[in-house]
This record gives C-alpha cells, structure tokens and sequence, in this order.
C-alpha cells in the first residue's frame, strides 16, 4: 500500500487549523497583571479579575504570579480546576498558540483606569516595577493604549460590552487587576476552584512528615515585622471596620467588634501566648507549625507551654506560598485579621470547613 506523505502532512494541518479555530473564544480574553503586592493580594486580586472575566463573559488568560520573576499559575495551583467555574486558559499557552492569531504584535493595546481628566499619555503599562518585567517575560509590547472609566460590578457589564466588543477588541490587556481590595464577600467561595498542584501537595506531605511525623499541628500566622508594627500603629484612630483583609474577620456573624484595634492589627506577645495555649488545651494538639515574616516566638512559645510539650517548628521557605499550603493544611489555625496572607489561608481552610480563628479577636 501506498501512502500519499504531502497528503497526510495537508490532511493533519487542516485538522490542526480547524481545532486551532474552533479553540478560539468569539466572545475575546481578558489578562492583567497582578502587580499589587505579595501572594495574599495577588490572590484576593486573582479570584476578583476570576469573577470579572466571568461576569464580561470573556475568556482568562490566567495571569503568572509576580515574585522576582514570573511564575505560572500552575506551578502552584491547578489550571483544570478553574474550568469548572468559566472559561480559561494559561498565559504561556495562549501566548504560544493563540496570541499569533487572535493577537499579533502589531494589534497589542494596553487599558488602563483613568479619571476623565487625565491624559492617555498617562496610561504606561510597563512603568514601574513590576509592571514592566511581568509584560516583559510573556514577551508582550504595546503598540497602544486606551483608557476607561468603568467598574468591575455587574452594572458595568453592559457598557464594557458597548465600549469594547471582542470583534474589535478580542483580547483586554489591563494594566492592573479587575478587582478591588480587600476582596469582595461575595468572591471569597471562588476560593473552592484554586486546587493546589501535585508539587505544593509533595511538598506539605514531605513537610508533614518530617516536621511531625504526620501527627496533627496547629499552624500560627505570626505578622510582627517592623513595616507591620508601623502599619498597624495608628489603626485605632480610622475606626473602621475595613482595613486591608479585616472585612474576612468582621464579616463573621459571630463578630461582636465594631472597629479593628491594635490588638487585632499587632498582637502583643502576651496576647499570642494566651489564645495559643487556649487552643493547645483544647484541641489537645502539641504540634506547632510557624509562618512569619520576622520573628517566630520559638523560645518564647516552648517556654510558655513548657507543661504542654510543643513542639514547635518554622521552615521559612524560599516562597512564602509554601508556609500558605502548610497552613492551610494545619488541624487548626490562627492567623492575623488583617493579612491576607491570613485571608489566602483561611479561604482555603473553609473550603474544607477547617477550623481558623484569629488573634485579638478570638478566645
């Protein structure tokens, strides 16, 4: 038998074009960069723009997370679970296979927000860092910009529609995430389709093996650097309720505060040894795992508990996302109300129905 080689090699591409069409959204893509801080905002910013994308009807091109460098989505959490909310795709797949067709080099346009006041010349979209760098190495330049008005609520979606159709705009590039921060109430259940991925899994068991033998641990947010202690230092004079994650503690039904305290925003050491040693005693747990960004109270804690056992370890890792998957694995937690490092690990630990509870705001 006899094969036609350059008519398989038409029949495979036709087939290839054909799924490359049928891959394409009519309905557009959305991306923007999370450039606002570390993985607690980048995530309460993700599941927002998650929503927005949903609610414009437009496909996500799942940004990367922004550390020193960028880091697909899906190094840490998995891509497919996303699926079962709306419609995405990674970056670095659409960038590959997608972007030559739907969004070639030269039809590349920037949005920023703007006041109606302002010069679009304001609207840089590699100014500054991260910005620049994050565009930058998923190798995207701008041949333009627009500016916008709008907001990220259901009430806009229809002028998001009239002002930029897919068929002229197929891809929103924004400057900055679709999102507000603290994060909306109503977008923290989203939390449910942020999987973890197999490598973060292999690590927590690694980690829970060697640290504690698989046996139970409390896991403890500690936030006492000094930019944190700065921070939190005149928070009793604004007198609100909402200060950067507090919403995740006072939207609680339970809450019977009326305002975000000192104690709450930087916890004393006393304070943090008092509701630690509530919680050992009454879960009966002598494991204790640490995350923080200075100071971990290892001494302090084993001397305080000393008729309790504890044993207390902190690993520090490279990628604080790791102490996020380690905490929100932990058979109890306690966190700071005001992170949201704290928020990233109790949403995750709600999906579960684990137990959290908080510092200066709890018993």
């Amino acid at each position: 038998m006899k094969f036609d080689l350059f008519g398989i090699v038409i029949f495979i591409g036709c087939i290839l074009h054909i799924r490359t069409e049928e891959d394409i959204d009519p309905n557009g893509y959305i991306i923007f960069c999370l450039c606002m801080g570390r993985f607690g905002n980048q995530a309460e910013h993700f599941l927002g723009g998650l929503a927005f994308a949903k609610s414009i009807n437009r496909t996500l091109i799942v940004p990367p997370w922004r550390t020193y460098k960028n880091i697909p989505y899906s190094e840490w959490f998995q891509i497919e679970s996303l699926r079962a909310y709306h419609r995405v795709v990674d970056a670095e797949d659409f960038m590959k296979n997608l972007a030559p067709k739907v969004w070639p080099p030269e039809s590349r346009i920037g949005f920023c927000w703007l006041s109606a006041d302002r010069p679009k010349s304001e609207c840089q979209m590699k100014e500054g860092n991260p910005f620049g760098a994050f565009w930058n190495e998923l190798n995207v330049s701008f041949t333009d910009t627009a500016t916008y008005q709008l907001g990220y609520d259901e009430y806009s979606t229809e002028q998001w529609h009239r002002l930029f159709p897919a068929d002229k705009y197929p891809v929103l590039a924004l400057k900055g995430a679709p999102a507000s921060f603290p994060m909306l109430a109503e977008h923290r259940h989203l939390q449910k389709y942020m999987t973890w991925s197999d490598h973060i899994l292999n690590e927590v068991r690694h980690n829970q093996k060697t640290l504690f033998n698989n046996e139970p641990y409390i896991g403890i947010h500690l936030r006492n650097d000094i930019d944190w202690k700065n921070s939190c230092k005149d928070v009793e004079s604004y007198k609100t309720r909402s200060y950067m994650a507090s919403p995740q503690c006072f939207d609680l039904s339970s809450s019977t505060q009326t305002y975000v305290t000192h104690k709450i925003c930087y916890p004393s050491d006393d304070e943090i040894l008092r509701l630690l040693k509530n919680v050992v005693l009454r879960t009966r747990i002598h494991n204790i795992y640490v995350a923080t960004d200075k100071r971990p109270m290892i001494n302090e804690i084993e001397e305080y508990l000393a008729a309790q056992r504890v044993k207390v370890k902190h690993l520090d890792p490279w990628l604080p996302v790791m102490d996020v998957a380690m905490l929100a694995h932990a058979d109890y937690f306690i966190g700071n109300c005001v992170s949201s490092f704290t928020s990233a690990v109790k949403r995750a630990r709600d999906v579960h129905d684990l137990p959290s509870s908080f510092w200066g705001f709890s018993n």
